[in-house]
C-alpha cells in the first residue's frame, strides 16, 4: 500500500472512561424490558374540576372581549353609526309623510271608538259590574246582603252621575262658546279629539293603523342546529364509531351576515361541501346567493367556513365604486374593482399580470370592463389601447383619453386588434433592450419596469400600456386571423408583463375554440362570470378549478357582474361595482382633466394618427407556425402555414407553384442568413427543399 494514500475517514479518538459510562447508561435505559410506555403528548395542566379556579378558567376560555368588536374597529363603528342614523331618519320621514293617511284612518274609526267609549262610560256610571252580585243576593233571598249591596251601589253611582253631568255641561258650554269665539281652535281640538277617540275604534281583525314594512329578504339568524341539520341532509355527518361535525368557533356575526367555522368529520374535505352548495342552500331553505361555503386552507383541508348573508346580496342596494366621486388610481398598485358577498372591497392587480374575463352573454361583462378600464383611466401615466370588437360602444366613455380606440366588428377592426398586439410586442422588445443595459443597482428587484424607472427616465416612456380587447373570440375564431391572434396573445401574455405591457381579454364565449389553450393557460389573473358548464368554467379559471370548488356554474345570470376572481389556485366571489354610463362619462372627464394636467395625453386623444409598429419578421412568423417537436419541414408546407398565419403577407405565395413558393421563401430568409436546403423527410413526401428549426437564429434577449 502506498504511503501517499490519503485517508477518507477522520480518525476518531478512543473513548474516555466517562464516555463509556454515559454510553452504557443510555444503552441500559433504552433496552430496559417491560418498561411502561411514555406518553407522546405533554401533560395538560388543569385545575381540579369543580373548584373556583376551574370555573374561572372555563369562563376565560369563552369569555367575550372586554371591548365589543364594533368599538374596536373604527370603520365598523362608523358604518354602524351611519346606518343607525340613516334608519332613524328614514323611519321618521316615512311616518311623517303618511301622517295625513293615519289621521283619516283615525277619523274613520272615531264613530266606532265613540260608541265603545260611551258604552264603557254608561257601564261605569251604572256600576254594571255589581249587578250580578245583587242579583245573586236577591235570588238567594238574602235581604241583609241585598240591602248592603244596594246601599253601596247607590253610594258609588250618585257621585258618578253628578260628575258625568258636570263634565257634559262644561264640555257643551265650552264647545258652544269656542265655536263662536275661536272656530279654528275649536275645529282643531275637535279633530284631535275625534282622532283620539278613533284609537278605540280598531277592528279586532283589522289591519294596523300605522303602515308597516316587512323585509321579506331579511333572513333568520344562523344557528348551530341549522348547520348540523343542513350538513347531515347533504350527507356530511360522522359515521358510526367516528367523530362527526364539530364547531371550531361559535357562530358569530360577520359583516352583513353570520359566520360558522366547522371541522368536518375526519377524512372529509371542505370541497365536498363546495361541490354541493346548491344542495346545502336547499337544505337550509335559503336563497343560494346567500350561502357561501369556502375552505380554510390555513387551518386544514377539513375546515369549512360557512358564511350566510342576512339579506340576499342580489336584492341589496349597490355600493358605490370608491373612485366614483374623487381620487386617483395607480396601476402599479391594486385597483378597486368590486365587492365580495360580505360587502368588503375587492381589488384587482394588473401590473406584472394579465387578465382574462369570460362569461355567457348577459352575465355582466360590460360592468366588469367599465370598472377595470375606468380604474386604468384614472392613472395619468397608463396608456390605454382599447379594441371593442362588438361595436356596441360600451366603452365609448373613455374614448377621449385612449391612445388608440377601435369599436366595430368588421375585418378592418379585427386587423386593428392584431396590429395593436403586434405593437405591444414591439414595445416590450424596445423596453427589454433598454432595461437590459441598466446596471443591476437600478433594477434590484429584477429587470422589469417599475414606477421608479418610469419617473427616472421619462424620455423612455415606460408607463404601463394596457391593451383591452373586448369580444376577443372574434379574433380567435376568424378563419384568417385565428392562428396569428393566438400566437400574438400568447407571446404578449408570457413576455410583455414584466415590461409594463398588460393584456386584458374579454369574451362571452369561453369554449375551447373561442379561447385557445395556449392563451387561457398563460393568463395570471382570471375572472369567470356565469357560465353553463364545467368546461367553460375551467377554460377561464384553469384546469381543475371546478374540482377545487371554484364554480361559476352556480352563479345565476341574474347576478350580473358577479363572478369568481382567481389568481393562481385560490379564488374569491366578487361582484363588480356597478357604474352607470352617465357616471362613467363623469369619471372619464375627471380622468381627462388628470391627464391634461399631467401632459400624458397621446395618440388619438390628441388627434394623432396611430401607426402600430410591426417589428415581427419572417423568422418570428416561422417560429410561430413551426410544428411542435418537429426538427425539419419542407418549404411548401411552411408556405402553407405562413399563409394561414399571415394571409395579408403570404397568401400570394400560395398562388405560385411549389418551386416558385420555395424560392420566395428562400429569398425572404437571405437577409437573416438562413438558407434552405435539400431535405428528405420520409413522413412527408420524400426529398424537397426545406428548413431545419436549428438553422433559425437564436432568440434574442427580450424575446
Amino acid at each position: 500500500m502506498s504511503n501517499n494514500v490519503v485517508p477518507l475517514h477522520k480518525a476518531v479518538p478512543p473513548p474516555t472512561v466517562r464516555d463509556v459510562a454515559d454510553t452504557l447508561t443510555e444503552t441500559i435505559v433504552d433496552v430496559v424490558q417491560d418498561a411502561a410506555p411514555r406518553p407522546v403528548d405533554p401533560p395538560e395542566l388543569k385545575a381540579p374540576e369543580g373548584t373556583w379556579l376551574a370555573e374561572r378558567q372555563a369562563y376565560l376560555a369563552e369569555a367575550p372581549p372586554v371591548v365589543p368588536t364594533f368599538l374596536r374597529n373604527t370603520t365598523e363603528f362608523a358604518d354602524a353609526a351611519r346606518w343607525t342614523l340613516s334608519y332613524g331618519w328614514h323611519v321618521t320621514a316615512f311616518h311623517t309623510v303618511r301622517t295625513p293617511v293615519y289621521l283619516v284612518r283615525l277619523l274613520a274609526r272615531s264613530p266606532r271608538g265613540a260608541g265603545r267609549l260611551i258604552v264603557r262610560w254608561v257601564r261605569w256610571v251604572a256600576d254594571t259590574e255589581a249587578r250580578p252580585v245583587e242579583a245573586k243576593a236577591a235570588a238567594g233571598a238574602d235581604v241583609e246582603a241585598w240591602l248592603a249591596l244596594s246601599r253601596e251601589h247607590s253610594r258609588r253611582v250618585r257621585p258618578r252621575r253628578v260628575a258625568s253631568l258636570a263634565v257634559a255641561t262644561a264640555t257643551g258650554i265650552t264647545s258652544l262658546a269656542g265655536a263662536f269665539l275661536a272656530p279654528g281652535w275649536t275645529l282643531a281640538v275637535a279633530v284631535t279629539a275625534a282622532a283620539l277617540v278613533g284609537l278605540a275604534g280598531k277592528k279586532r281583525d283589522g289591519k294596523p293603523l300605522v303602515t308597516r314594512y316587512v323585509a321579506t329578504n331579511v333572513l333568520r339568524r344562523l344557528d348551530s342546529t341549522e348547520v348540523f341539520d343542513a350538513l347531515a341532509a347533504i350527507g356530511i355527518e360522522g359515521k358510526k364509531g367516528k367523530r362527526g361535525v364539530e364547531f371550531a368557533a361559535e357562530v358569530m356575526r360577520d359583516g352583513p351576515g353570520w359566520r360558522a367555522e366547522v371541522d368536518l368529520p375526519p377524512g372529509v374535505e371542505a370541497t365536498a361541501v363546495l361541490e354541493k352548495r346548491a344542495a346545502l342552500a336547499a337544505a337550509m331553505r335559503r336563497p343560494i346567493s346567500t350561502v357561501w361555503p369556502e375552505a380554510d386552507r390555513t387551518a386544514h383541508p377539513g375546515r369549512l367556513v360557512l358564511w350566510v348573508a342576512q339579506r340576499d346580496p342580489a336584492k341589496v342596494g349597490r355600493k358605490l365604486w370608491p373612485l366614483m366621486r374623487e381620487g386617483q388610481a395607480d396601476v402599479y398598485e391594486p385597483l378597486p374593482y368590486g365587492f365580495d358577498p360580505r360587502g368588503n372591497l375587492v381589488t384587482i392587480t394588473l401590473m406584472y399580470s394579465n387578465l382574462l374575463v369570460g362569461g355567457i352573454p348577459g352575465s355582466g361583462k360590460t360592468s366588469c370592463a367599465l370598472a377595470i378600464v375606468l380604474g386604468v383611466a384614472l392613472d395619468p401615466t397608463a396608456e390605454l389601447w382599447i379594441y371593442e370588437l362588438k361595436g356596441s360602444g360600451d366603452l365609448d366613455s373613455v374614448k377621449a383619453i385612449c391612445h388608440r380606440y377601435v369599436s366595430g366588428d368588421e375585418d378592418d377592426d379585427l386587423e386593428a386588434g392584431l396590429a395593436g398586439m403586434r405593437a405591444g410586442i414591439a414595445e416590450y422588445q424596445r423596453r427589454a433592450k433598454f432595461i437590459k443595459e441598466l446596471p443591476a443597482s437600478e433594477v434590484p428587484d429584477g429587470r422589469r419596469v417599475t414606477r421608479g424607472l418610469a419617473e427616472k427616465y421619462p424620455e423612455q416612456q415606460l408607463g404601463p400600456r394596457v391593451i383591452v380587447i373586448d369580444e376577443v373570440q372574434e379574433l380567435f375564431t376568424h378563419p384568417d386571423y385565428k392562428e396569428e391572434a393566438a400566437a400574438l396573445a400568447t407571446r404578449l401574455i408570457k413576455k410583455g408583463r414584466a415590461y409594463g405591457i398588460i393584456l386584458i381579454l374579454l369574451t362571452q364565449n369561453p369554449d375551447a375554440p373561442s379561447l385557445p389553450s395556449s392563451v387561457s393557460s398563460s393568463v395570471g389573473t382570471r375572472l369567470c362570470l356565469a357560465v353553463m358548464d364545467w368546461r367553460a368554467n375551467n377554460n377561464v379559471l384553469g384546469t381543475g378549478a371546478y374540482d377545487r370548488g371554484l364554480r361559476a356554474t352556480d352563479i345565476s345570470i341574474d347576478e350580473q357582474g358577479t363572478g369568481i376572481l382567481a389568481r393562481g389556485r385560490e379564488g374569491t366571489t366578487v361582484r363588480a361595482a356597478f357604474i352607470k354610463q352617465t357616471e362613467a362619462e363623469d369619471i372619464a372627464k375627471r380622468a381627462l382633466a388628470l391627464r391634461t394636467a399631467a401632459g400624458t395625453l397621446s395618440g388619438q386623444s390628441v388627434g394623432a394618427v396611430v401607426e402600430e409598429q410591426d417589428v415581427e419578421t419572417i423568422v418570428d412568423h416561422l417560429r410561430a407556425v413551426w410544428p411542435d417537436g418537429v426538427e425539419s419541414v419542407h418549404s411548401h408546407r411552411l408556405v402553407e402555414a405562413l399563409a394561414a398565419y399571415r394571409s395579408d403577407l403570404y397568401r400570394p405565395w400560395t398562388e405560385m407553384d411549389a418551386a416558385a413558393a420555395s424560392t420566395a421563401l428562400s429569398a425572404a430568409l437571405k437577409p437573416f442568413k438562413v438558407a434552405t436546403r435539400q431535405l428528405t423527410i420520409r413522413e412527408c413526401c420524400g426529398g424537397a427543399k426545406g428548413l431545419r428549426y436549428a438553422d433559425l437564429p437564436a432568440v434574442e434577449d427580450g424575446e
